[in-house]
């Protein structure tokens, strides 16, 4: 079995519960949806192999003793149990995916972050995260979460982004069921 990975690369995490914990990244190409604001290369990837996939991410990483983020993309269309056994197999404690919930996670996952946009059939994660627009009713699309977290959608704009980020907090501020998440990655300048 190959996967298609877009980057795999080591930093730290930069949004929702887990931030600012050491993660090595594991971004798959593909996606079945076409978010405006997708981060995302879909365009240049390799395929590899579950073995050259944790050799890469061995490489990178100090020790095993960090998360693992298998990100996208969407990569429950392609990550499956072998892979994250390979990867507890090589001594990662903690394997998480961030998923917009369209497709049945793996079962054998530490750790599930759903990022919600539309068709969504995962019934239950650790945590929910949800983009936060003006204008947009925010939802938890009847999904059951540890950790509720809304997320300031980033339009590349200074001035809209901290409207966005003002108008996100008021809403939290008036729904204590929500936290903030920011994307602290791209506030320090970091991958």
């Amino acid at each position: 079995m190959s996967y298609r990975v877009n980057d795999i690369f080591y930093s730290l995490q930069g949004e929702g519960h887990n931030t600012g914990r050491a993660a090595v990244f594991v971004r798959f190409s593909g996606c079945n949806l076409k978010c405006s604001f997708c981060d995302t290369d879909f365009l240049h990837y390799e395929e590899l192999s579950a073995e050259e996939i944790i050799s890469r991410a061995k490489a990178l990483c100090p020790s095993t003793d960090v998360l693992v983020v298998l990100t996208g993309g969407e990569p429950t269309l392609q990550v499956d149990v072998a892979l994250i056994d390979s990867f507890h197999e090589a001594g990662f404690g903690e394997v998480a995916m961030e998923s917009n919930g369209t497709h049945v996670p793996p079962s054998n996952l530490d750790w599930l972050t759903v990022s919600p946009k539309e068709n969504v059939v995962v019934e239950e994660c650790s945590e929910l995260k949800v983009l936060f627009e003006e204008g947009k009713e925010v939802s938890d699309f009847g999904i059951a979460a540890d950790y509720y977290y809304l997320q300031p959608c980033d339009v590349g704009d200074v001035v809209r982004n901290s409207a966005i980020t003002q108008a996100c907090i008021s809403f939290i501020e008036k729904h204590p069921k929500w936290q903030l998440s920011l994307q602290t990655h791209k506030l320090i300048g970091f991958k």
